[in-house]
């Protein structure tokens, strides 16, 4: 697959753009000043959208921007010679994408939408003039890929430990927990883009295997999918059984 860049599309005069962001107004994201607006708005160089299954990032070509996810479901993946992959991470709105980049002696992963994905985009080559203006957004950005490897290192211990079972009961729980926590839930159902193919790249599992799984746990009614969407008929049993026990998703940086 190309990366095939879309046309860039101009912030607006005038106004900041950010200042009518709405995520900003989301209360998942920690506030920031006048001041941190503004340096954000200057780093920042326009917005793309990218329609589902294109690549925002390429594994074999490093990528001169940095994004964060306004819109949409996108994921992290790495992929073997034989063409296996293998799923790092899913990325929702607000995530910061592209950073492990800056900071790897080789290409490290591709990002691919799910959905169709709108995103804002900062010039990569200005990430430490940003850092030296703001040194509390540097701060921020450091917490962002800080939680990202803790992410990863739970995924490790779901590749590692657990079982089909419960590596399907923690995805499904720990999606629909991020999803709800930005108020993507409509009267308990989330968005569910994922198809079978990408549990089991995510979790390790033949495809044959992801599908018993769900059946089996759908059988036992612990979950609902319908079109697309997700409904979780019962959290504590689901979350027992992956071993799901997060403390409460606190806000987060929003760059």
């Amino acid at each position: 697959m190309t990366l095939d860049y879309p046309a860039l599309s101009h912030p607006p005069t005038g106004t900041h753009p950010c200042d009518r962001c709405l995520l900003r107004s989301n209360p998942a994201f920690l506030p920031v000043t006048i001041e941190e607006l503004r340096v954000i708005e200057s780093f920042r160089t326009g917005a793309r959208t990218f329609e589902a299954g294109r690549l925002l990032i390429e594994e074999d070509r490093p990528s001169p921007l940095l994004y964060t996810i306004y819109s949409g479901w996108a994921f992290r993946f790495k992929t073997l010679s034989d063409g296996r992959r293998q799923i790092l991470g899913f990325l929702l709105p607000g995530d910061f994408v592209g950073l492990q980049d800056e900071f790897a002696e080789s290409h490290t992963h591709g990002v691919e939408a799910v959905t169709n994905v709108t995103v804002c985009c900062f010039a990569r080559d200005r990430l430490w003039e940003l850092f030296h203006a703001q040194p509390r957004l540097g701060y921020q950005i450091t917490w962002l890929a800080a939680r990202e490897e803790k992410m990863v290192d739970d995924n490790l211990v779901t590749a590692g430990r657990r079982n089909a079972a419960e590596r399907v009961a923690m995805l499904l729980m720990h999606l629909y927990r991020r999803a709800e926590r930005l108020g993507m839930a409509r009267d308990g159902w989330v968005q569910f883009p994922f198809n079978q193919q990408h549990i089991a790249d995510a979790l390790g599992l033949s495809l044959v295997h992801t599908n018993k799984t769900l059946r089996r746990l759908q059988q036992l009614r612990l979950y609902k999918l319908d079109a697309g969407w997700l409904r979780i008929l019962e959290p504590h049993a689901l979350e027992t059984l992956g071993d799901y026990f997060d403390r409460p998703l606190q806000p987060t940086p929003l760059i």
